[in-house]
């Protein structure tokens, strides 16, 4: 009983400490693979551990949610089903499928790494987290989840919900609120992930994390590793991790214009360096109903084309990057046209199917011009 007591002080002290020893980090290995077994979930990117399929899901996850990402996989797949047809696409075509997604800088980096992984390395992924992580877009969480997913090795990965669920179980009380924050949690993944199963391992981390151990009320009662867990044992589960302090939401007014000619409206691409760079979207005009008029004629994208009566067609909301925008919708038909066309284009509701838009720009394309019929490609 003393040396059982011994042990159990030694193991608390550690964890106190952030650190898990060889013995227990196997024990831990051991419960959650078992867990892993019976309860993990049935995803499609699970069903293969090709190099390729393994990067596109990972680069849909970040930051977005598990079913969200479902339907968008599949699709992508389908269009492109190896690096090779990905390189050889366009970008427009990447971005396109990628609509609703968001954070579509991931898409054009995916995009750019085929074309990197095709040129230099004949369509074949780097054997090593160091090589993965040359290509545009795949950074420390991204390598590592190619590494033990695909090519079984013990290289950890620390996202959000394996984040949680490693601080919880080490008792690590900080917060997690700028860059570089989470490097003790990626030193005790390091030195958690087992040689053996090193990718189901860490799918079973973020499994665990996703299903049991979660943010609000964990279910602590029939987690595998609750005796391990020193949160629970210091009754601090709910407290950990801190809460990171909360960036401010700026808001902001707009008011969207849907310019007509015939049968046609009028859309404007996303220039470098503004959100949604590259998609398709319907001109805008800062501020409300009240100031249109002011800004269509002071604005540098309808500079050069008049606008008869604007009549308002709707309201829309949405949130971005920290911003919370209001966005008044206007139709209005276009009176003379000395636009220059750079960046610009005519297009009929069909062409409009076509193209890659921002996903207010969609919506606002269903409020305007609902006669369309639609389908996804």
């Amino acid at each position: 009983m003393k040396k059982a007591g011994k042990v159990a002080g030694r193991r608390r002290r550690r964890q106190a400490a952030g650190v898990i020893g060889p013995a227990d980090s196997a024990a831990v290995a051991n419960a959650l693979l078992r867990w892993y077994a019976r309860a993990r979930r049935d995803l499609p990117w699970r069903r293969s551990q090709d190099p390729y399929r393994v990067w596109v899901s990972e680069i849909m996850l970040q930051q977005t949610q598990v079913e969200r990402v479902k339907d968008f996989y599949l699709r992508f797949l389908e269009r492109f089903p190896t690096v090779t047809a990905l390189a050889a696409g366009t970008e427009h075509d990447v971005l396109r499928l990628w609509e609703g997604l968001g954070y579509y800088r991931r898409a054009r980096q995916l995009h750019a790494a085929a074309k990197k992984l095709v040129a230099e390395h004949g369509g074949e992924f780097p054997q090593t987290v160091v090589g993965l992580r040359t290509l545009p877009g795949i950074g420390r969480y991204t390598a590592g989840a190619i590494a033990s997913i695909a090519l079984d090795q013990p290289e950890p990965i620390v996202e959000a919900n394996s984040r949680r669920v490693i601080a919880r179980l080490v008792g690590y009380a900080k917060p997690f609120d700028g860059p570089g924050s989470d490097e003790p949690i990626w030193e005790i993944a390091t030195g958690l992930v087992p040689r053996q199963h090193p990718g189901r391992f860490n799918q079973a981390l973020m499994d665990l994390g996703a299903m049991v151990c979660t943010p609000e009320q964990p279910l602590c009662g029939t987690c595998p590793l609750a005796d391990h867990c020193e949160a629970r044992r210091t009754d601090r589960v709910a407290e950990i991790p801190a809460k990171a302090s909360r960036r401010a939401v700026k808001v902001v007014h707009e008011t969207a214009v849907v310019v007509r000619r015939g049968a046609r409206v009028l859309v404007v691409q996303r220039g470098p360096g503004e959100w949604w760079e590259g998609l398709w979207d319907f001109p805008r005009v800062p501020g409300g109903l009240r100031s249109v008029r002011r800004g269509i004629e002071r604005s540098e994208v309808l500079g050069g084309l008049s606008c008869g009566a604007t009549e308002r067609r709707g309201k829309i909301a949405h949130s971005v990057t920290h911003h919370r925008i209001t966005l008044d919708v206007v139709s209005c038909t276009a009176g003379r046209i000395g636009l220059a066309m750079r960046g610009r284009r005519w297009v009929t509701a069909t062409a409009l199917e076509l193209l890659a838009m921002t996903s207010p720009g969609r919506r606002i394309a269903r409020l305007v011009l609902p006669v369309s019929k639609r389908t996804r490609t």
